[in-house]
Order: structure tokens, then C-alpha cells, then sequence
């Protein structure tokens, strides 16, 4: 619209005129947004918010009288309230580009004010001391102005008189004292390194040297090899067929061998040991048959005695029960007899050897010596009428 204005965002609108009036500045401010402007009526002028730089160049003397020059800069601004809007607006509104000159002014007269009370030295070592000195002392008389100070920096002191130099000299001179003796420390390393590396490459071309003429000698000595390796290969290949040969004819020999113990030495030793059974059991069964034959006799003898003895008795006593016994005692030894050579005629095999004969033998006679007593009990007990104990005792006596 024609009468309405907006102020940029880093400026204040100042409108005069009007009757809305804040904090009797007999202006209004407006910061932000736009106005409505009455043309004749009312007036509006533009105050910069932005940030402003002074460069300062004072001549100052310090406490020991030393004259010095100060170089300092002032960041600096139109504060962003309404006080301080008013109170730049009613001293820099006309001479807004004269803004950095006064307060440089300004600054540096308090710059004078504050160096006057210190030493070079502290000058020196204390710069930010002395930027925040210069700030608070004119912190009042900016505030008035309406202006806010963002920094103050001192960049350089200049002296004429040589102090700051002469005061740096010791420093310097010792500097350089070390700075000459950090050259001749560095230029005898630098020494003794090119040293150590002449030595270094000394031994390099040395060790090069002799790593050389080993090469050249492993070099001939591969080629001797290679010059040898054919009839190696064969003198080797000969000594792998005679090798595997020797192999062959060992697995052979241990075949043949195997061959023998499976065929001829274990089938003989059975054969032996068949051999040698059958020759223990025929003079087991020789010796049984032997023993057979006695025990023959001897149950015949026997048994003709007891027979004879029966007999005898009978016929005394006129028992003819025991006559009739009498035909059984006397076909006893035969008995015996058939017995007998049916075992001795028998196809036996007798596993304990001898002992296993006997055991058998033993047996007949104690079967034989048990019939004949049952055979005298009966006929002694029964045809006679007297008790086995009495038979017993004429056995004893007769």
C-alpha cells in the first residue's frame, strides 16, 4: 500500500507526529513489522540496527612514562530496546555514518585513561585485563548514547622508544643462544648421521658384495646340478626299482611262508598230534585190555572159590536152597568172563590215559565184588536161617 512502511529486520522505524507516543520519546518506535504512515502528518525515519566496527589509534603514555601506540578495535551496536533506540536516535539519527567515529572517540580517550595506570608489562601479558577495564569504564557513557558494545580487542602496541624491544632482548639473546646451540646440536647429529650412513652404506655395498658372490655360487652350483640331474634321476630311478623289487620279493617271501605254515607245517602238526593221540590211546586201551584180562582171572578164581565154598557148605549142611544158588554161582565166572571180553573187544577211547583205565576196572570189580556179596547174603540168610553176622564169622573161621 502507499502508506504503509516496514522497517527491514536490522532497522527501526522512527514516526514522529503521531499521537500514540511510548515513554515520552515524543516518537514512535517500530521494530518488526509494518505502520501506517500519514502523509504530511507524519513523518518516519530509519535508525540502523546493525552491527558497527571502530577501529581505534591512540597515543598513550603507561605509568613508567613509556609513550606507547595502541591499535584496538570496537564491535559495537544500537541496542535492540526502546531506551536505547530513543537514545541513539536523538544523537547519531542525523549522523548515523559519523556513528563509528564517536564512539571511537569515545573509546579511546578511556583506552588513554586506563593505560596511564599500568606498566608496559602488564600491558603486554594483560590484554584482555585491559579490554574489560576499557569496557567498564565506558559502559556508562554508551549506555547513555544507547549503545552496545560486542567486543574489544587490542590488536598491536607500537613503541617508539625501543623498551618493549630492549625488554625482549635478554629473551631473544637467549633465544638465540639456544637457537645457535639447537643449530650446532643439529648440525653435529647431521654429522654423525651422514657418518652413519657412509658406514651404512659401506657394509650395504660390502654385504651386496659378498650376497653377490654367494649368488654366483649358488648360481653354479645349480648349474653343476642340473648338469647332474639326469643321471641322478636315473641312478634314483634304478635305486626306487631295486627297492620296490626287494618289496616285492619280501611280500613274496612272507606269502611263501604264510603259504608253508597254512599247507605243510599245521596240517603236520596235526598229523603228529593225531599220531601221538592214537598212539596214548592204543596203549590205553593194550594196558585196559590187560587189566581186563586180571580182572577176568581174577573174578573167575574168585568166584570158582566162593563156588567151591557154597558147595561145600551146602552139601554139609543139606541146605538145598543154596544147591539151587549153586547154579547161579557157578555161571557167575561165566558171567564175568563175557563181560569181561565184551570190554576188552570194545572200540573204546579213554581220555585220562591210564587212571581213566583203572577208574574202569575198579569199577567191574567193585560191580562184580558187590553181586558175589549179595549172592552169599541171600543164600546164607535164607536157606540156613541164621543171621548175616554168623555166616559172616564161619566165613572167617573156615
Amino acid at each position: 500500500m502507499l502508506f504503509w512502511q516496514v522497517p527491514a529486520p536490522n532497522e527501526a522505524m522512527l514516526i514522529s507526529g503521531s499521537k500514540r507516543q511510548a515513554q515520552d520519546t515524543q516518537f514512535r518506535i517500530v521494530t518488526g513489522h509494518g505502520s501506517f504512515v500519514l502523509p504530511i502528518k507524519q513523518k518516519a525515519r530509519m535508525l540502523s540496527l546493525a552491527l558497527r566496527e571502530a577501529e581505534i589509534a591512540e597515543d598513550c603514555v603507561t605509568q613508567q612514562g613509556i609513550r606507547l601506540t595502541v591499535r584496538a578495535v570496537c564491535v559495537f551496536k544500537v541496542g535492540d530496546d526502546a531506551v536505547s533506540i530513543a537514545n541513539a536516535a536523538r544523537r547519531f539519527l542525523s549522523e548515523q555514518s559519523r556513528m563509528e567515529e564517536l564512539v571511537g572517540r569515545i573509546f579511546a580517550g578511556h583506552l588513554r585513561s586506563i593505560i596511564g595506570g599500568l606498566t608496559v608489562e602488564q600491558i603486554i601479558r594483560e590484554r584482555s585485563r585491559v579490554a574489560q577495564e576499557v569496557m567498564a569504564g565506558s559502559h556508562g557513557e554508551m549506555e547513555k548514547l544507547g549503545i552496545v558494545v560486542d567486543a574489544l580487542q587490542i590488536q598491536e602496541i607500537e613503541d617508539a622508544t625501543g623498551y618493549i624491544d630492549n625488554l625482549a632482548a635478554p629473551h631473544a639473546a637467549a633465544v638465540a643462544g639456544q637457537a645457535r646451540i639447537a643449530r650446532a646440536k643439529a648440525d653435529q647429529e647431521a654429522s654423525e648421521r651422514e657418518q652413519q650412513a657412509a658406514a651404512l652404506k659401506a657394509e650395504y655395498e660390502r654385504d651386496t658384495a659378498i650376497k653377490r658372490a654367494g649368488f654366483t655360487a649358488e648360481t653354479e652350483q645349480s648349474n653343476a646340478r642340473a648338469a647332474q640331474a639326469g643321471p641322478l634321476a636315473l641312478a634314483r630311478a634304478s635305486q626306487e626299482v631295486i627297492e620296490e623289487q626287494t618289496a616285492l620279493a619280501q611280500r613274496q617271501a612272507s606269502l611263501a611262508a604264510q603259504h608253508l605254515e597254512a599247507e605243510v607245517r599245521r596240517p603236520a602238526d596235526a598229523e603228529a598230534y593225531r599220531q601221538r593221540t592214537l598212539a596214548e590211546a592204543g596203549r590205553d586201551r593194550a594196558k585196559f585190555e590187560a587189566d581186563g584180562t586180571a580182572y577176568t582171572e581174577r573174578t573167575l578164581a574168585q568166584a570158582q572159590a566162593d563156588a567151591n565154598s557154597a558147595r561145600a557148605r551146602s552139601l554139609r549142611d543139606g541146605n538145598q536152597e543154596l544147591l539151587a544158588a549153586n547154579r547161579v554161582v557157578e555161571n557167575l565166572p561165566v558171567l564175568a568172563q563175557a563181560a569181561a571180553e565184551g570190554m576188552s573187544g570194545a572200540n573204546l577211547t579213554v581220555l585220562n590215559g591210564t587212571d581213566g583205565v583203572d577208574d574202569m576196572a575198579a569199577g567191574l570189580v567193585g560191580q562184580g565184588m558187590a553181586i558175589l556179596r549179595s549172592l552169599r547174603s541171600t543164600t546164607s540168610g535164607g536157606a540156613l536161617g541164621q543171621p548175616p553176622r554168623r555166616e559172616a564169622e564161619e566165613d572167617r573161621h573156615g
